[in-house]
């Protein structure tokens, strides 16, 4: 079995798109091909990102050509790179290999989904040109850390061995990368993610016990809440949203308040912490917030501390109350 992909220069795409298609039983032996003649590739089993056409039956899985509008689906209306067309086709079904479940399992098609959602559609976007949000302005600031941007790292320097044989080498390095980052987002969404959700929505039913207001959670066990917060919210179609959220942290044997930020990815909170707190610790802040143990207030306001739960809830209380 053979996977067929261009060569030169390569992509974070078609580094995990291979990568992919070698999690399968069907390609998981087979040899990478890197080249852009027509005569080979018409003849190889797979192709990706190459070739001009999109045809899951033949196998072949090009996105560059005109007209190619194809999407993820299940309400993501990013447009697809090589890698999500692999996973769109091949993905439920590396899900379920890597969780040892069948792909019938609710469980796979959740963690399928969010795989998608929070590691997929970012390498989909950024290969088609999608920006992350629609602004007119430069960005603020340049981030080069992106699976993508490390990837396109990888690639010969203009002033160094251009042969295809160091290029090739190299496009194995990105296809390995590629891959064991994959393999961690599974991992993460389907064994800390997922079973994350639980505690969330608990802490939402029995909102009201928290504050009157309904708009602050306690989590019964730390864990990954904010994504599903958002979501929680929407399913559960709240009337106010979700504003602070508290829980203990064990190592620092203490509480925390932290605020909900407008979105997923937002630094702007719905509400913040009073601004007369922002930056102060310990007895200063006890004494300028009238809440006994209070520890530490972030410069931001975004999240702060005290030695007691009590303490943390009269914090967000507090932080409800500003107009």
């Amino acid at each position: 079995m053979k996977i067929g992909t261009h060569n030169g220069s390569f992509h974070c795409d078609e580094a995990l798109g291979c990568f992919l298609l070698k999690q399968t039983d069907a390609f998981k032996n087979a040899d990478i091909i890197r080249t852009r003649d027509e005569d080979i590739l018409k003849d190889l089993d797979v192709v990706i990102d190459v070739g001009g056409k999109y045809d899951s039956d033949a196998c072949r899985f090009d996105h560059h050509q005109r007209g190619f509008t194809e999407v993820f689906g299940h309400g993501f209306r990013t447009k697809l790179s090589s890698a999500g067309l692999v996973y769109k086709h091949f993905g439920l079904d590396i899900i379920a290999k890597l969780m040892t479940l069948t792909k019938d399992d609710e469980q796979v098609k959740k963690v399928y989904l969010a795989v998608y959602k929070h590691f997929m559609e970012a390498i989909d976007a950024i290969d088609n040109g999608v920006n992350q949000w629609d602004v007119d302005t430069p960005p603020k600031y340049i981030s080069n850390t992106s699976l993508s941007a490390r990837v396109g790292g990888l690639n010969p320097r203009w002033n160094e061995d251009q042969s295809a044989e160091r290029t090739d080498a190299q496009f194995l390095k990105a296809v390995q990368l590629t891959g064991s980052e994959f393999l961690e987002s599974v991992d993460y969404i389907s064994k800390a993610w997922l079973p994350a959700k639980t505690y969330v929505q608990e802490a939402i039913e029995k909102r009201h016990e928290v504050d009157p207001s309904g708009e602050i959670i306690q989590l019964s066990r730390v864990c990954p809440w904010k994504e599903h917060l958002y979501d929680l919210e929407e399913e559960l179609d709240l009337e106010k949203p979700i504003k602070f959220c508290v829980y203990e942290d064990e190592r620092a044997h203490s509480w925390r308040v932290q605020a909900v930020s407008v979105s997923a990815g937002s630094f702007e909170n719905r509400k913040s912490l009073p601004a007369a707190w922002m930056g102060l610790r310990d007895a200063q802040l006890s004494e300028i917030a009238g809440i006994p143990n209070c520890v530490f207030v972030h410069a931001s306001g975004f999240i702060g501390g005290t030695k007691t739960l009590e303490g943390a809830i009269k914090m967000a209380q507090a932080g409800l109350s500003l107009p």
